[in-house]
């Protein structure tokens, strides 16, 4: 199920242990790719519907880690390390979220769609079979979430 106002194309499927999400913005891939690179705008869309982020340290090159706090609706904060895989800007960025309790790695991939369009791929790979059970359905409705945020973001930079 995909939610969002997805302006043209849009599409998600699993296959064993993975997530994909798929869509295209209304934006050039370098603006979409800012939106990553850029803590300040990283932190308005990073986390589900209704969720807030706060960063406590951002270093948005290989090998370089993030440490946020995602502070959900209820006032629960959910403590979170990322460490950065490969960067190739504007056009992919692999993450590690290497927690016990949500262990993936997350693959981003940028391309052109046309003028001032990007085809997002939001790839989630998680470390087993029986870990991806277990979170598949929370997991598959927040991505679409943070894709809604990641999409309202970049139009609100044009």
């Amino acid at each position: 199920m995909i939610k969002g106002q997805m302006n043209s194309d849009s599409s998600a499927n699993t296959t064993e242990s993975q997530l994909v999400s798929s869509r295209v913005l209304n934006a050039p891939r370098r603006q979409v790719f800012r939106a990553f690179k850029e803590s300040q705008y990283l932190a308005r869309w990073w986390g589900p519907k209704d969720f807030r982020s706060t960063i406590h340290q951002f270093d948005f090159r290989p090998g370089g880690r993030w440490e946020l706090t995602l502070h959900g609706p209820d006032g629960t904060d959910y403590k979170n390390e990322y460490f950065a895989v490969e960067i190739v800007e504007p056009e992919r960025i692999v993450i590690s979220h290497p927690d016990p309790a949500h262990d993936f790695q997350l693959i981003v991939t940028l391309a052109e769609a046309g003028e001032n369009k990007t085809r997002l791929t939001w790839r989630q790979v998680f470390s087993s079979r029986e870990h991806f059970d277990q979170v598949r359905l929370f997991v598959a409705e927040a991505n679409e979430q943070v894709l809604d945020r990641l999409e309202a973001e970049v139009a609100r930079n044009q």
